[in-house]
């Protein structure tokens, strides 16, 4: 049934396991099938039946892998029973399928198959039936008779419910794709199902939403979307909400685009929807409406809500005194302004406790807060405390992010670990309350994008001797990242990672930031830091990564006991280093050196790396001593802005000599005008080389002129942006075994490359930078192993292949088409000419727009 290593769905399973007829309910304690079912794959993962487990919203796994030795016993076993299940390739329909009269599953997943025989409604037994990712557009109308059908799993991109599944009234469990119109009246009588995917409320056609009053046997997750199809309070009441106790995760979805007088009933409509108490997950999405509903106030069983586009709303709901909310996602709230006491839920805070008067921590549960683009919100105030014991007991993690204009927050959060702050205009403030001299718990910090802030507040790493990861990211007004003060040399001694970027006021380091403990070092466009302190309380004996990256005026990196666990190094743009780290030729665990426009390092000391060394990244060739040769590990090579014409004899012989190299790269060489062979070179299965503007023909062993080929392992391939001059792209092998092929051209190129449609094993397409060019040709249909397709940066390209040509290409699974102005207009999700070409294939994104069947 299943492939080794293949990656298994739980419900999956057990709906195959019902199917067999293997699960029955049980009335004494209320268990349905599904419900043994979970209590059989409990048992089996407790047993170590399965591996690789993954987990949902609510930590229940969804996917999980079979032990090798237990499929081995599996299909054993499979080979000598009755047959009762078809996992088909598709032959054995038509006629043939009233052979398997008896059989109870039937799965096609992943077929070829075109269409289902008539014959499929004389299938008395069948109860699972799976043609997810065929090709099928059109259901047969017997399709109706399969009365015991449980499960049922319709393609994608079939967009019209057959009308006959009505007739199916023992389905539980239908899946069908978001294009997928359903006429109205036959969900309702689905009145047998536990799940289903989403209902989508019709504007005057297609399903109401009346139609989920009677399905009150619905588990786990519901969505429903078009709810600015509903006309008011009194007929969202219809959908019964507040009967469906097994539903664990509600959606509700309104069209975020729509005219201001459709909004006009929002409240009332989601007041309407009032769900079971037993909810515990909620996502609300364009409502809007102005205030959210009351019965949020009861919500006490609710352990996680996310507001998505609730525009209208000033205020954020009362939610402080729900015992077991435990994650709250805000995001665009365009009115919010204030957040004051309605947020804390003072005045619940007692609700159900009689008249105890007793004072209740506010917000008992909660984990993580985030707040997302609430780009008005100006105060965030501090909770009232006359009636609360405690505010956020339990608030590990809190991220704010586009709150531009935020000027005040908090200062109690007595158990955070996790603070993330993204673009905000004064951040100051904000930053000075969260991170007071009370937190002392903290163990990551980001600030991104956040002005106003100078310094780190004082105290604030002295305190929080746990911070593991400090990240402080495009802040411009950053001067130093702690006061100096006596004994902050104490202080840093967890810090893990420490990531520093475009800060280009930052002038120097604290003594006492560097400390044992680090691993991971990123310095990136600092401008003007001057200076890096040495290692505190001995060497850096745990740093394992060192990036220094646009630092313009550092001079030197006085490490100087050494960097013993040193395994990657990259220094870069750095014009005034005039020496690397010392010892660097004794760190014999370094695998990655990169070194590129450091113009004033006079040389590079890596022959005692030969034996360890996998990655290299030069920009001056003439600094390496490398004449011996040697470099027996070396795996990826890349020559990156070389500013001379030709590559020297020297190196062109230490090419030879990389018996063990898989990735070649050069890129960005603007003077560059040939590339020498490297033929020897046999190991090959990367090749790169793109942004030599000079350069007009390729190398010996890739041109199309060569006798023989000795890229023979060779799997992937990027070239291009060449001499502008040319008015064709070079010709290149047709490499037959090459899977990833990445082609970049230039302005006055007006078609692809025709060896393209020769690679019979391409896997993987990427075109770029083809601006004259206006069609795909229709050979492109000729790629039958291609699985995706990026097209980006072709201005003036309008056209796909045919249609025709498009669905030869039955491996493609993904296209991307991006920054194509013409073509993106010509692929709209309205009335693009273009999208039906495409319409099929699992993942489209268009633009920043995807669309997933």
């Amino acid at each position: 049934m299943f492939f080794k290593d293949f990656d298994i769905e739980k419900d999956d399973l057990i709906q195959l396991w019902m199917a067999q007829g293997w699960l029955h309910p049980c009335s004494e304690r209320s268990l349905e099938m599904e419900d043994k079912g979970n209590e059989y794959f409990k048992t089996l993962l407790a047993k170590s039946f399965f591996q690789d487990v993954t987990t949902d919203y609510g930590g229940n796994v969804t996917k999980c892998k079979m032990l090798d030795l237990v499929h081995d016993l599996a299909e054993h076993v499979s080979k000598s029973r009755n047959l009762r299940s078809l996992f088909s390739n598709g032959e054995v329909l038509g006629s043939n399928l009233l052979n398997f009269k008896s059989i109870r599953v039937l799965n096609l997943y992943k077929t070829e198959v075109m269409e289902l025989p008539c014959s499929i409604g004389k299938l008395k037994h069948l109860r699972y039936l799976n043609v997810l990712k065929t090709r099928i557009k059109t259901f047969p109308k017997s399709i109706g008779q399969v009365y015991n059908l449980q499960t049922l799993k319709i393609p994608y991109q079939l967009e019209e419910f057959p009308k006959e599944i009505a007739n199916l009234i023992n389905l539980r469990h239908v899946y069908f794709g978001r294009y997928m119109k359903v006429p109205s009246g036959i969900l309702g009588r689905l009145t047998n199902l536990r799940s289903l995917p989403f209902l989508k409320v019709g504007n005057k056609t297609g399903s109401g939403i009346e139609e989920l009053s009677g399905l009150n046997q619905l588990h786990d997750t519901l969505s429903i979307y078009g709810l600015e199809n509903v006309g008011d309070g009194e007929e969202a009441l219809k959908a019964n909400l507040v009967e469906k106790k097994y539903i664990r995760k509600l959606i509700l979805g309104w069209k975020l685009s729509r005219p201001s007088h459709i909004v006009e009933n929002d409240d009332d409509v989601l007041e309407g929807l009032r769900p079971h108490s037993n909810l515990e997950f909620m996502e609300i999405q364009g409502f809007m409406g102005v205030k959210f509903p009351s019965w949020l106030l009861l919500a006490n069983n609710l352990k996680e809500i996310e507001l998505l586009g609730c525009n209208k709303c000033e205020r954020v709901p009362v939610l402080g005194h729900l015992p077991n909310l435990s994650c709250v996602k805000i995001k665009r709230m365009e009115n919010l302004t204030h957040i004051g006491s309605e947020f804390y839920g003072n005045n619940h805070v007692n609700c159900g406790n009689g008249s105890s008067k007793e004072a209740q921590p506010l917000f008992p549960a909660l984990k993580t807060l985030h707040i997302e683009e609430a780009r008005n919100l100006i105060q965030w105030m501090e909770a009232p405390t006359e009636r609360a014991s405690t505010v956020f007991p339990c608030l590990e993690e809190l991220t704010l992010i586009h709150c531009d204009q935020l000027i005040s927050a908090p200062s109690h959060f007595p158990s955070l670990k996790k603070l993330w702050i993204e673009d905000m205009d004064s951040g100051g403030m904000p930053i000075a309350s969260i991170l007071s001299n009370q937190l002392t718990t903290l163990t990551y910090l980001r600030l991104k994008c956040v002005g106003g802030l100078t310094c780190l507040p004082g105290g604030m790493l002295e305190n929080n001797k746990n911070l593991a990861h400090l990240g402080i990211i495009h802040c411009s007004e950053l001067t130093c990242i702690s006061p100096r003060s006596q004994g902050f040399e104490y202080c840093c001694a967890s810090l893990s990672h420490l990531h520093i970027w475009n800060c280009q006021n930052l002038r120097y380091l604290p003594d006492g930031l560097l400390t044992p403990s680090l691993k991971r070092m990123w310095l990136y466009k600092c401008h003007n830091l001057e200076y890096i302190p040495d290692a505190t309380h001995g060497s850096l004996t745990s740093l394992e990564t060192l990036y220094l990256i646009m630092c313009y005026k550092i001079t030197s990196i006085p490490f100087s006991q050494g960097l013993p666990s040193l395994v990657e190094l990259t220094i870069s743009h750095c014009p005034e280093l005039s020496s690397l780290p010392g010892g660097l030729e004794y760190c014999t665990s370094v695998r990655s050196l990169r070194i590129t426009k450091c113009p004033k390092v006079p040389s590079i000391s890596i022959e005692s790396l030969s034996a360890s060394l996998e990655d290299l990244c030069v920009s001056n060739l003439d600094s390496l001593p490398i004449s011996r040769g040697g470099f027996i590990s070396l795996r990826q090579l890349t020559i990156m802005c070389y500013e001379s014409a030709q590559i020297g004899p020297e190196f062109s012989a230490f090419l030879q000599t990389l018996v063990s190299l898989q990735e070649l790269r050069m890129r960005s060489c603007e003077n560059l005008e040939s590339i020498p062979s490297s033929d020897k070179i046999t190991s090959l299965r990367s090749l790169s080389i793109w942004c030599c503007e000079k350069l007009t023909c390729l190398p010996s062993q890739l041109a199309a002129s060569s006798q023989s080929c000795s890229l023979t392992r060779l799997k992937e391939l990027t070239i291009g942006s060449f001499s502008e001059e040319l008015d064709a792209f070079p010709a290149f092998q047709a490499i037959p075994q090459l899977e990833s092929l990445d082609i970049r051209g230039w302005p006055k190129l007006k078609s692809l490359p025709e060896q393209i449609q020769h690679l019979p094993s391409l896997r993987h397409l990427t075109i770029t930078w083809f601006d004259g060019v206006e069609a795909i040709p229709e050979w492109l249909g000729n790629l039958a192993s291609l699985e995706d397709l990026t097209i980006q940066n072709c201005e003036s390209l309008k056209y796909l292949p045919s249609v025709e040509a498009m669905q030869r290409l039955t491996k493609l699974k993904e296209i991307e088409i991006f920054r194509c102005p013409l073509l993106e207009e010509r692929c709209t999700e309205e009335s693009g000419p273009e999208l039906h070409k495409i319409r099929h294939l699992p993942f489209i994104k268009i633009g920043r727009t995807k669309i997933e069947n």
